[in-house]
C-alpha cells in the first residue's frame, strides 16, 4: 500500500489516518486537501510555515465561495 512509505520523513505514516486517505475517502477537492494536510503535519513539520499554507488555501477558498 502507498500509505506504507513516505518519501522525506514520517510526518504522515505516524498519524492513525493519514491526510492523503482522508482526503480520497471523502473526495475532497485540491484546495480542500492542501487545508488538511497542512493542518495535519504543521506540528511535526514546518509549524507556522505549515499553518500558513494553509490560510492560504483557505483564502483561495473562502475566495472562490464569494464569487
Amino acid at each position: 500500500m502507498a500509505t506504507s512509505k513516505q518519501v522525506g520523513g514520517d510526518h504522515y505514516a505516524v498519524m492513525n489516518i493519514q491526510p492523503i486517505e482522508f482526503i480520497l475517502a471523502n473526495e475532497l477537492g485540491f484546495c480542500e486537501g492542501n487545508v488538511i494536510k497542512y493542518l495535519c503535519r504543521y506540528k511535526r513539520k514546518n509549524g507556522l510555515e505549515d499553518l500558513k499554507k494553509a490560510r492560504q488555501y483557505l483564502d483561495f477558498l473562502i475566495e472562490r465561495e464569494s464569487k
